[in-house]
């Protein structure tokens, strides 16, 4: 087999392996399925350590919405079994990535490059933003999944009183923490994966290194955005009759905080845009 196509076939194969699986465990519905095969294969395609951030958000992810499904049926109104994501949730979280990662391929093609602005500032803001994302989107859902669970008292981020487990813009430490540690995740991925596929001079191989905490803040930013549009722009009321949290206002809601002006997929895509652009000029002055 030709050495260019060696990597598109095992891109092909475990995109397909993962998505079938994906499907069959119920962790993406059909169409999630589909569409989650695309954005795999083009991240493995393009370069293995995109591919990886990717699979490690992913896998983690779904992890953790299976974890207490018992209590979250209990809590959330919109509570599905085994979490399933559909197309709409697979772009959301993934497509900003995708766009930036077919541009690297545009720029360099498949080469892995260490991050290093004197060499390329254009492919250490793609890659700061591609990291910048899968941080964003991993601390907020650990955040989401575990800070639910958490025995304390969700505080609202805006006013910082007590609100119902579930409601938009109620935050933990325990939420916030798992946020870091998510980010810490994909930041340790990248790095790790690039001791074996870059060739860095020293100087710049220590740089390296920074990626890690600056995903852990990554992860905290995007949270932390995620919950300031949810408490002020995305309804919350406690529905008497369901005894549940609810985003959509009723003549038998109460409303707790914010307007409906966003739901849970725009403010996931609006979080992620201002956390990918934050970290890819970060990205830019750091490295």
């Amino acid at each position: 087999m030709e050495k260019d196509l060696i990597q598109p076939a095992v891109a092909a194969i475990l995109s397909s392996v993962i998505a079938i699986r994906a499907y069959r465990h119920k962790s993406l519905n059909l169409s999630g399925a589909i569409s989650g095969f695309i954005v795999m294969f083009i991240h493995l395609a393009v370069n293995y350590r995109f591919g990886a951030m990717l699979l490690v958000f992913f896998f983690t992810c779904s992890k953790f919405t299976k974890f207490g499904e018992d209590r979250k049926r209990k809590l959330d109104a919109d509570f599905k079994e085994g979490g399933q994501r559909d197309w709409i949730q697979v772009l959301f979280n993934s497509g900003i990535a995708t766009l930036l990662v077919l541009t690297a391929w545009k720029v360099i093609g498949s080469q892995d490059k260490c991050l290093d602005s004197k060499e390329s500032r254009i492919i250490t803001s793609l890659i700061g933003g591609i990291i910048g994302q899968y941080c964003c989107c991993n601390g907020d859902t650990w955040s989401s999944e575990l800070g639910i669970l958490s025995n304390e008292e969700p505080r609202l981020i805006t006013t910082f009183k007590t609100v119902r487990r579930g409601t938009n813009g109620g935050v933990t430490k325990a939420g916030l923490l798992a946020a870091a540690a998510a980010g810490t995740v994909i930041g340790f991925t990248f790095v790790v994966l690039g001791f074996f596929t870059t060739k860095c001079t020293s100087d710049v191989t220590v740089k390296q290194l920074f990626v890690i905490p600056l995903s852990a803040l990554a992860g905290v930013c995007g949270s932390v955005i995620d919950s300031l549009l949810g408490a002020t722009l995305q309804f919350s009321g406690f529905c008497t009759v369901r005894k549940k949290v609810v985003g959509k206002p009723g003549p038998t809601v109460k409303r707790i905080s914010g307007l409906s002006v966003l739901d849970n997929n725009t403010v996931n895509i609006v979080s992620i845009l201002l956390t990918t652009a934050i970290t890819s000029i970060a990205f830019l002055y750091i490295f």
